[in-house]
């Protein structure tokens, strides 16, 4: 059905252009019974769904079983999707759902982890990065970059849910409080009032970790 391999060691690059949106007439040919138009979608946007599902449940293997998941339900639900918002809004709406959902499983059984994928944090507005640097720049230019990355991603998995969603969705996806409010179904206003808190966690347990 779906000719989507995401794999963890090499998965195909975003092959979107900056000011291009492919996607409404790749779903209008999808719904017209062209498979490999939905093929290009899932190649469009599969490194950020896994990227976000590996961030939101620390793991590598449930990541990619979410992800699947993820791109099955879309598959079935595509002829669902009314156009109201973009399509990547909606896409990052079903992938937190199923995150969450599965976190919710995975609680209930006692099972947490938090693994690396050895691979630099993408910061897309620069606020997560400006304030680490702004305040720790001396402790971190001691640090190796990649221990710097895996150390801000290993306190991102210890934020709670709510928090660690929101400066996710923010912060690595580069959304709008406005899209993450549409994803999340929230007010604006405590969408803002959640990144300002999780900044404030965050920037507490690297100040604890690096001795400030």
């Amino acid at each position: 059905m779906l000719g989507m391999v995401i794999n963890r060691q090499k998965r195909s690059g975003d092959s979107r252009q900056v000011g291009d949106d492919p996607d409404p007439e790749l779903i209008k040919r999808f719904l017209k019974g062209e498979e490999e138009a939905f093929n290009r979608l899932v190649l469009s946007y599969q490194n950020r769904v896994y990227g976000l599902c590996f961030r939101l449940t620390g793991s590598l293997d449930e990541a990619e079983d979410v992800a699947q998941e993820i791109f099955i339900t879309v598959y079935k639900s595509l002829k669902n999707f009314r156009g109201d918002s973009r399509f990547s809004t909606w896409l990052y709406r079903i992938t937190v759902n199923h995150c969450k959902n599965r976190m919710k499983y995975l609680g209930r059984r006692g099972y947490f982890t938090s693994e690396s994928m050895d691979q630099p944090l993408e910061v897309e507005d620069g606020e997560l990065a400006r304030q680490i640097q702004s305040e720790d720049m001396d402790a971190l230019s001691q640090m190796e970059q990649k221990e710097v990355q895996k150390l801000v991603q290993d306190k991102i998995q210890e934020l709670d849910g709510e928090h660690r969603e929101v400066i996710l969705l923010r912060d690595m996806e580069g959304l709008s409080y406005e899209e993450i409010s549409e994803i999340l179904g929230l007010p604006e206003g405590t969408v803002k009032s959640r990144i300002h808190r999780a900044r404030l966690e965050l920037k507490a347990k690297l100040e604890k970790e690096l001795g400030k």
